[in-house]
């Protein structure tokens, strides 16, 4: 657990993701990721030097999940909790019926989550993207877009006037495991239809099979954004 706040505490300060002040809401799927990241940010409130105040907030999509051991996990951690009622679920899979579904679910939930934070005084959000993301972000774009791309660490939205923050992003995919276990995280199995079957999916096994050869790959392809710099990550 220590190593987690490490990694995040240096990401936040590498980045400037926190000033003195701040209300940050953290997107909570239900998912390992979001949950960590909520943890990782509660936990940081504690002695971080400049004092900040966190938010959850969870989109219900629409079908039928059980959000009531994620609420009792936030006031386990003295956090206020916010369940945002939606209908992206029945949109994107019954009525749109969208063979790929997930640019549309993702471009309806980020527009969900902004929102919901600005309404509870938010002017930040933090996501769940870990390190194993951004590989794996860098490489979908080189692959399916012939570009060198990937999210920023942190990412300033001027029309929503709303700062995305990815503290998770020097956290590797298996530690996070490690500690949802050893956390006893509230995980919500995510019932999507389409999970497992994309092109992240696809990249993430390529990038297995690649590592029995060449084991340190990752860091690699990493060390190499953080080098060239991509924007936003130098």
């Amino acid at each position: 657990m220590q190593m987690i706040l490490s990694h995040v505490r240096r990401a936040v300060d590498d980045y400037n993701m926190i000033a003195g002040g701040d209300r940050i809401a953290v997107g909570v799927s239900g998912g390992k990721d979001s949950l960590l990241t909520l943890w990782a940010m509660a936990e940081l409130r504690r002695f971080y030097p400049k004092p900040f105040e966190v938010e959850a907030i969870t989109l219900d999509m629409g079908n039928g999940l059980d959000f009531s051991d994620v609420a009792r996990f936030c006031e386990k951690l003295n956090v206020n909790y916010t369940i945002v009622p939606t209908d992206i679920f029945n949109i994107v899979f019954n009525e749109r019926k969208e063979t790929h579904p997930c640019s549309l679910c993702a471009k309806m939930r980020r527009g969900a989550l902004h929102e919901a934070a600005l309404r509870l005084n938010c002017r930040k959000a933090a996501l769940g993207h870990h390190f194993d993301d951004v590989v794996e972000t860098y490489m979908l774009s080189l692959f399916f877009e012939g570009r060198i791309s990937c999210f920023q660490p942190v990412t300033y939205l001027d029309r929503k006037d709303i700062t995305l923050l990815r503290p998770l992003i020097y956290v590797e995919e298996d530690f996070v495991r490690k500690a949802a276990r050893a956390l006893s995280l509230p995980i919500v199995e995510n019932p999507c239809p389409a999970n497992g079957y994309t092109k992240r999916q696809e990249i993430k096994e390529l990038l297995r099979t690649l590592e029995k050869t060449y084991p340190d790959l990752r860091n690699k392809i990493f060390g190499a954004m953080k080098r060239l710099p991509l924007k936003g990550w130098g």
